[in-house]
């Protein structure tokens, strides 16, 4: 048995965090085994996490570099793949270069390719997908609280007295955290479950209340309106440690949000709305969790700073048990915005337009030519604006680990994007859609032959160790990168020789890493930041005694419920809102090349409630045609009654019935994320010929 071993690793799906061993055998990973000591999953996974070794030795994975040469990819040795890449990338202006960095790579890469982007190309345009996720919790959490990141631990919420869950299914996307809330169920800890299908959370439920897509704001404005008229708010915590109650309480104490106006709004009942102001404000402890079903809106902002105040009005910051609980929809989400992989901040959301932390970057890096102007760059979602509707703007692109061809929304206006580039390089695992678009393709690797570490959703920084070599030629993502720069004369600047001296290099710049150490976070429990100085023991719960504000105190903002950007017409009847399944994983790259997951569910559907059916005259699993203003496809049905009347669901893993060929790329206005979760649809027959 001398040639079998075990090797410690993170799971690379979602941001909750899991650990496990990964089974390597003969040099190869070929399972995965549990690993107790960590105390986010104690030794616990999903089925994802069961399967996470299946992809990793796929025949399909890359293993050299290619060029296209005449629409047909060509394998190319290192040297001239980097000479190509390195020629071509001269002959652009800085402000002519975009790159995408990816949430499913290391904190490393991450930082790497920042540095790239900034130092190296020079170019102020770097995003990626946390953009269409959670960019609207960076800004509306940083407005809120000064810090734009999950306030509490995992852990923690097994010790709360009340769970609102709402635009979350956390018992599919993230089934350890669902496993806490469980916990905090058996604890005592009354559940309210609020979302437009009763998902296998809302099953878990004590109270379900089922609502139209795109009325967040009316509904949490409610709530605090109860709480307020019944005294249940923490005055002390209002008076002691917020601004701006008596506007906040000006709108919330409108008739417009009275529970049985918001019931016309939202759908939900009075008498429920009441239950759970009642639950939440009377509650010990109450804790809220919330993913995309709150982000992805034109008023993402606006509905992630509406829970901040009602946990603000509670009195639930700062404490056990209490908090605003983003769940991180990636592995690395978090680390990427974390590393500076934004248009508007360097690592820990030092803003790239103050002239000190510039000056502190262009010093420390010390690019004989200097850096980026200090300048905010373009989010992705522009980015594809800009490539469509400004020919000639953005000429190069160099995406790293993302797959937009699936991820963005209206996939018809990312791909007239996309191929009026110029040139286009994407360094990958996989031939992914977006990577058959481009003119040259890196082999990269996979978490399973890299060490290094990632930002789980709680902020818990934890090592991925290497477990066996990349297959072929593959390189490390920050090897690429290091490599490239110095046939671009940069080697001074990239001399690093372990992912150890990326860290290194990254925390010594980054005040929320500094006392983070590979020695540190070996330990089971890794490190939560903020973690200051090197013997500081890591923050797993946030605005304690203060908010991160200069002042210290939390704002609250009065906010009103606007509607989506598409309502339901006489054409468009139906709301379309998307999401994931607890088999797959995004883009289904990963997943759908994982034998045991693929089995499972191997295609996507749309999801009808019975009425809406029977007045289409459609039945379950027979192919549809889904259509919004922007494409058509067609999908089987899944006739439910878990489904609201008048609401639609899709998962977007399936490229070939791909949601996002329907949604709309309306943008919220500070954060740019689009409107995933509601548009306008029509549901018909397939005519039979």
């Amino acid at each position: 048995m001398e040639n079998m071993k075990y090797v410690r690793t993170t799971c690379p799906y979602c941001g909750t965090g899991c650990s496990f061993n990964l089974v390597v055998k003969d040099g190869k990973v070929c399972g995965v085994q549990p690993y107790h000591r960590s105390p986010v999953n104690e030794g616990k996974v999903c089925p994802k996490g069961t399967y996470a070794w299946e992809f990793v030795n796929r025949e399909d994975r890359l293993t050299t570099p290619m060029i296209k040469k005449n629409g047909e990819f060509v394998e190319a040795t290192w040297d001239e793949a980097y000479d190509l890449i390195a020629r071509k990338l001269k002959s652009y202006k800085p402000d002519e270069i975009a790159c995408l960095s990816s949430a499913r790579t290391s904190n490393e890469d991450n930082y790497a390719l920042m540095k790239f982007a900034r130092g190296a190309l020079k170019t102020r345009h770097i995003d990626h997908c946390a953009r269409l996720c959670h960019a609207s919790t960076v800004a509306g959490l940083a407005a809120s609280f000064g810090s734009g990141a999950m306030t509490n631990s995992i852990l923690d919420i097994a010790e709360s007295k009340c769970v609102f869950i709402i635009g979350s299914n956390t018992f599919e996307q993230h089934p350890l955290i669902g496993r806490k809330i469980a916990q905090a169920k058996m604890n005592g800890a009354k559940i309210i479950y609020a979302d437009p299908r009763l998902t296998a959370t809302g099953k878990q439920a004590d109270l379900y209340m089922q609502f139209r897509s795109g009325s967040d704001v009316a509904i949490l404005n409610c709530l605090m309106g109860e709480i307020i008229r019944n005294g249940w708010e923490d005055k002390e915590w209002v008076q002691n440690r917020a601004k701006g109650y008596e506007e906040l309480k000006a709108v919330v104490l409108k008739d417009d949000y009275l529970p049985e106006n918001v019931e016309k709004i939202s759908g939900i009942p009075a008498e429920q709305l009441k239950t759970a102001a009642e639950w939440i404000g009377t509650a010990e402890s109450s804790a809220l969790l919330y993913s995309m079903g709150i982000t992805q809106h034109t008023v993402g902002v606006d509905n992630v700073k509406s829970t901040a105040n009602l946990q603000m009005l509670t009195g639930n910051i700062g404490k056990r048990g209490g908090g605003v609980n983003a769940l991180r929809g990636q592995n690395n989400v978090q680390g990427a915005c974390d590393m500076g992989a934004l248009p508007v901040v360097f690592t820990a959301y030092q803003k790239v337009i103050d002239p000190a932390v510039h000056k502190k970057f262009a010093d420390a890096w010390g690019f004989p030519d200097g850096i980026c102007e200090p300048k905010n760059g373009y989010e992705v979602t522009v980015m594809m604006d800009v490539l469509t509707d400004k020919p000639g703007d953005l000429k190069a692109m160099y995406i790293m680990g993302e797959n937009p061809m699936l991820s963005d929304p209206d996939l018809t206006h990312v791909e007239h994007a996309l191929k009026s580039l110029d040139f286009l390089v994407v360094q990958d695992i996989f031939m992914t859609e977006t990577a058959a678009l481009a003119d040259v393709v890196l082999p990269a690797t996979c978490y399973a032959e890299k060490t290094g570490t990632q930002t789980s959703t709680e902020r818990r920084v934890q090592m991925w160790h290497k477990a066996q070599e990349a297959p072929g030629q593959a390189k490390l993502d920050w090897q690429i990168i290091a490599e490239l720069a110095a046939k671009m004369g940069y080697a001074g600047q990239f001399t690093w020789k372990t992912s150890e001296d990326v860290f290194n290099e990254m925390r010594s710049l980054t005040p929320s890493y500094a006392g983070m150490t590979y020695a540190r976070l070996e330990r089971p429990e890794a490190l939560h930041w903020p973690c200051p100085t090197e013997t500081h023991p890591g923050t797993p719960i946030l605005h304690i005694g203060k908010c991160s504000h200069p002042d210290g105190k939390g704002v609250m903002h009065a906010i009103e419920w606007k509607p989506p950007a598409e309502v339901p017409d006489a054409e468009y009847p139906l709301i379309l809102t998307t999401g994931r399944c607890i088999w797959h994983w995004h883009t289904g790259s990963m997943t759908r090349r994982s034998a045991h997951l693929d089995a499972e569910v191997p295609t996507g559907w749309i999801e009808l409630n019975p009425a809406d059916a029977k007045a289409l005259g459609i039945v379950d699993g027979e192919m549809v045609k889904a259509t919004s203003r922007r494409g058509t496809v067609n999908v089987p049905a899944k006739v439910t009654k878990d489904i609201m009347k008048g609401v639609t669901f899709m998962p977007f893993h399936f490229a070939e019935c791909a949601a996002n060929v329907l949604t709309n790329n309306a943008l919220d206005p500070i954060a740019k994320i689009p409107e995933f979760k509601a548009c306008s649809v029509k549901v018909e027959k397939i005519q039979e010929a």
